[in-house]
This record gives C-alpha cells, sequence and structure tokens, in this order.
C-alpha cells in the first residue's frame, strides 16, 4: 500500500446536470491512473467537486471507483461536509464501499476555531476508523490549519497524514521541519498546488496531492520517479516544461481547466456543476493549443 506517498492522482467526477455520477465515465479515468501506476487515487477531493454531490451520488462514486481500481492502488475519498455527523455517515459509507482512506476538510460556512476543528477531526477520525488525511485548503474553507493544531491532531488515533498547500521554494524547508518535529512520529506531510509540488518533495514531503495528475498521471509520475532517485535537476526540468499547465491552472483554476480538458481530449463530456460555468471558447482554444504544444493526452 502507497497510502500518503508519492503520487496522489485527483480526477474530477463526472456528472450529468442533475448532479447523477457518470459511473462509466468515472471509469475511464480511473483506469488512466492506474495504468500508470499512480501510488494512489484522490476520489472525491475539490477536483471532485465533493460538495456539490448527494450522499447517495458520493456512494455510487465511491463504489465505482473500489471497483474500477481493483485493488491496484488505494482508494483515498473525500467526506468534507458541513455537519459532523454527515461527515461521519460519509465516512462510514466510503469504508463500506471498501475505501482505503478518507480526506477530511474543515468545510463550514461560520468561521471554525481551532477547538472546534480538533474536535470535528476526532470525532470523525473515531467514528470511521480508517487512515485520515487532514484536508488543509484554506482557499476554499477559509480555515488555515497552523503547526500547533496538525501537530495535536497527528496524535489522534487513526489521523495519519496532512495535505498541506505547497508554499513557494524559499519557505518549504523550514515550515516543513517545524511540522515534523512538532508532529508524531510517521505521521505523513504531503503537498498540493500542482506547480509548487515537485519542489515540496524536493524538501522532504512524502506525497504530492495531484490535480494535474488526476489526468496526465504519466507526466506527473516521471517528475516524482525523478525526486525519488535523487535527480533534483531532472525533476525540475520536468516540472518546468509543465510551466504553460501551471499557468493555466493560476489564470482559470484547476478545477476549470481540468473539465476543459477531459473534453477536448475526448475521455468524456462533462461540465462543471452549476453554478460553476464551462469556461469560454477562447480559453478552451489556448487549453487545446498548450496541450498539443505539451503533447498531453
Amino acid at each position: 500500500m502507497t497510502l500518503f506517498q508519492g503520487l496522489s492522482a485527483f480526477p474530477i467526477t463526472p456528472a450529468n446536470a442533475e448532479g447523477r455520477v457518470d459511473t462509466s465515465a468515472l471509469r475511464v479515468l480511473l483506469k488512466r491512473l492506474t495504468d500508470a501506476r499512480v501510488s494512489s487515487v484522490g476520489l472525491l477531493g475539490s477536483t471532485g467537486t465533493y460538495p456539490y454531490l448527494t450522499r447517495d451520488e458520493r456512494r455510487r462514486a465511491v463504489e465505482a471507483a473500489v471497483d474500477q481500481v481493483g485493488g491496484r492502488v488505494p482508494v483515498m475519498v473525500g467526506i468534507g461536509a458541513l455537519r459532523t455527523d454527515e461527515a461521519v455517515r460519509l465516512g462510514q459509507d466510503a469504508k463500506g464501499a471498501g475505501a482505503d482512506a478518507v480526506l477530511l476538510a474543515p468545510v463550514s460556512y461560520a468561521p471554525l476555531t481551532d477547538e472546534e476543528v480538533f474536535t470535528h477531526f476526532a470525532t470523525v477520525a473515531e467514528a470511521v476508523g480508517l487512515p485520515l488525511c487532514i484536508y488543509n485548503n484554506p482557499g476554499t474553507t477559509h480555515f488555515t490549519f497552523g503547526t500547533e493544531l496538525i501537530a495535536r491532531l497527528s496524535r489522534v488515533p487513526h489521523v495519519a497524514a496532512v495535505k498541506n498547500p505547497a508554499l513557494d521554494a524559499g519557505a518549504l524547508p523550514g515550515s516543513l521541519r517545524a511540522l515534523r518535529a512538532a508532529s508524531s512520529p510517521g505521521f505523513s506531510v504531503g503537498y498540493s498546488v500542482d506547480w509548487h509540488a515537485a519542489e515540496a518533495m524536493l524538501a522532504g514531503g512524502d506525497a504530492w496531492y495531484s490535480v494535474a495528475g488526476g489526468l496526465f498521471p504519466a507526466a506527473c509520475t516521471e517528475i516524482v520517479a525523478a525526486i525519488k532517485a535523487g535527480h533534483a535537476d531532472e525533476a525540475r526540468a520536468l516540472n518546468a516544461r509543465l510551466q504553460p499547465l501551471w499557468d493555466l491552472f493560476t489564470e482559470f483554476s484547476s478545477l476549470r481547466v481540468m473539465y476543459a480538458v477531459v473534453n477536448l481530449l475526448g475521455l468524456c463530456r462533462a461540465a462543471p456543476p452549476r453554478p460553476i460555468l464551462p469556461l469560454p471558447e477562447d480559453a478552451q482554444r489556448r487549453i487545446g493549443q498548450v496541450l498539443g504544444a505539451l503533447d498531453l493526452a
């Protein structure tokens, strides 16, 4: 098992306008990931638009994913919800469907305190009983996990990892050292934000939680392999090659770009959940040009 290590690939969750998950299309996307031998699949993350899906549709997605992956790689499932009891039910659904781990974000309308977040996570971790990854995503949740709170949670049974937004290269090493020193032994520290993730792993991060990996696993696993082999210059060169894609992510958001890409590549017909709109045609043309120039398919 490669939970909380290497490349964790996060695909979109194709669904129709009524929020019914297209499990056949999801299987197509997941096959790309297992064929590329990613370290794990991150199902129903932010790229997987988990807040827009009902409990029943989330369960259908997990069941299809676990069946498609067939134990070849671990499946981690996002279970974020406004209420603690709902997050527990979602986690228990994921466990019952065969998921290997859960990913929990502190979703909220009212701003949460550190103590409220700690209690939320400790309650869910105990009730679900699967390895749990803390989802630190202040851009969407408007809650930032500090080092002290992550370290405290790392001592809660079943809380095994954190998915942090990667900082710029200058701030990463010191931040990572401080977190490792404060956290329990064996606690995994991984990073998202694709354009910074290579530097995060070069600095000693355990995992890359990747949007791009959810559609272009081969390009991303190549970067991770270079890092594992100690070839920092090669990893940086491979990452720099993808800069046009990273530029699109920062301009339009990685979620919107990924929806455009699956359609441009003919992998499935999918639109982001309303009120999110598909990108305009001129943006899609630019994305198509980048795909062609980088030979991404």
